[in-house]
């Protein structure tokens, strides 16, 4: 009645086991925020990077440089002195002859505040707009370093997944193995088998435990590296939720030509304005400016030139400034700008190329794990019949301890092998989204 009983026991555990790995992860954990969850650690990982407070800092740094601008326009103090000896001065009796008329001072003293006023200054306007450009742009460079963050999320989050299924199929072999042990065990106490088959199994149990604790520990190190990434504590015996991408692949391969979500693109653009505002600024420097200038002094011989006296002065008038003529360094200046559009230009084509060429290698591996997963159920299941029949004879004696362990190995693969392409399968779609610059949903 117990020999019956074995084999039955044996097929029930193998058709349990055999279920599609996708139905055990499609079913929600028990604590929904104990949960690892791709998108949500991504978001994580990216918010809390230190990098993250380079946007209020580079914000901070151009408000503080466009109230310099803004100065501009405000009036502008500023005070001088002056204290010189010149050799010679003017000879008024040379000129007016016996005429009564002093000579000038070879000691000159002079002290005088000056005040200006912007009236008119094209420039101020794109320079500053120069200064909002510089700003979109560093801070399309700052998104584009933490997109990195994404993938090394990705990287850890699978392995941890795959790890922990694996540990899992593992603990169910092991379960298995000794229970056969145990049974076999009773066989030899009753002298129906003999003492090298429980040699054989033991030993075989020995090295799932040595598989198991190996998984464990790596899985842990993922468990960790996520902490790292999020900076905040993460269980280890938190479940991975593997997140269905298949609606989110699919409806991104349907756009692939003009999807351009990658944080490079924009980066790209943001160049190219910079540039456009850097070439006005050049454009605006060629204008007239005009202003307001007072100034008043006190000094000798002041605006008198033939004065002997100390006294006060002032005077005041309205200022224009223009260079219409640079000797061509606008020109060679906007020629250079010109240049360095075409160099962003051809940047953002090789990464266009390199992107596209990732994207195939991403889609090749997605067909591909596809191929694998419509396989591996059968693979499965046809182990798994092998192994429950040699279950079988090895109760009726009729096979040895050795080939059962053996076919017992075979099946512990093909699961292996199934559980490695679920994830991976998962894996690639996610990869995909991360190179296209998508969020995982």
């Amino acid at each position: 009645m117990r020999l019956a009983s074995r084999p039955a026991v044996a097929l029930c555990l193998s058709a349990a086991l055999g279920a599609p790995l996708r139905a055990a992860w499609g079913q929600e954990p028990a604590s929904a925020a104990d949960s690892l969850r791709l998108g949500v650690l991504q978001h994580q990982a990216t918010q809390v990077d230190p990098r993250q407070r380079q946007f209020g800092l580079l914000a901070k740094q151009t408000d503080l440089r466009l109230h310099n601008l803004s100065a501009e326009r405000l009036p502008s103090f500023s005070a001088e002195g002056v204290a010189q000896y010149q050799s010679e001065t003017i000879d008024a009796s040379s000129v007016f002859g016996n005429a009564s008329i002093p000579t000038p001072n070879k000691d000159s003293y002079d002290s005088r505040l000056k005040i200006e006023q912007s009236i008119f200054d094209p420039t101020i306007n794109a320079r500053k707009k120069v200064e909002q450009a510089s700003l979109a742009q560093s801070e399309a460079g700052v998104r584009t370093s933490l997109h990195t963050l994404r993938q090394e999320v990705n990287d850890a989050f699978f392995s941890g997944a795959l790890l922990a299924e694996q540990r899992r199929i593992i603990a169910v072999t092991i379960a298995d193995l000794e229970q056969q042990l145990g049974e076999a065990r009773v066989r030899v106490k009753e002298g129906a088998a003999l003492p090298s088959d429980t040699g054989q199994i033991q030993a075989t149990l020995l090295l799932r435990r040595q598989d198991e604790a190996q998984v464990e520990a790596k899985r842990k190190a993922a468990v960790i590296k996520l902490t790292e990434l999020v900076q905040q504590p993460v269980s280890t015996s938190s479940p991975f939720v593997l997140p269905d991408l298949t609606a989110q692949t699919a409806q991104a391969q349907q756009g692939l030509d003009s999807l351009r979500a990658r944080p490079e693109f924009a980066q790209y653009a943001r160049s190219r304005d910079l540039l456009a505002r850097q070439a006005d600024a050049l454009s605006a420097d060629r204008l007239p400016k005009l202003s307001l200038f007072g100034q008043a002094g006190f000094g000798r011989p002041g605006l008198n030139p033939i004065s002997d006296t100390f006294h006060g002065y002032y005077l005041g008038g309205i200022e224009v400034k223009w260079a219409p003529w640079n000797w061509g360094s606008t020109g060679r200046e906007r020629q250079a700008l010109e240049t360095q559009a075409r160099i962003v230009a051809t940047e953002e084509a090789a990464f266009k190329s390199r992107l596209s060429r990732q994207i195939q290698d991403d889609l090749a591996d997605i067909e591909r794990l596809d191929t694998a997963q419509a396989l591996d159920d059968q693979i499965v299941a046809l182990r798994e019949g092998v192994a429950a029949e040699t279950t079988v004879r090895f109760h009726e004696g009729v096979v040895t301890a050795s080939e059962y362990v053996d076919r017992s190995t075979d099946v512990l693969e093909a699961r292996l092998a199934r559980a490695t392409h679920s994830v991976e399968q998962v894996e690639a779609r996610a990869r995909l989204l991360t190179t296209l610059g998508l969020e995982i949903q």
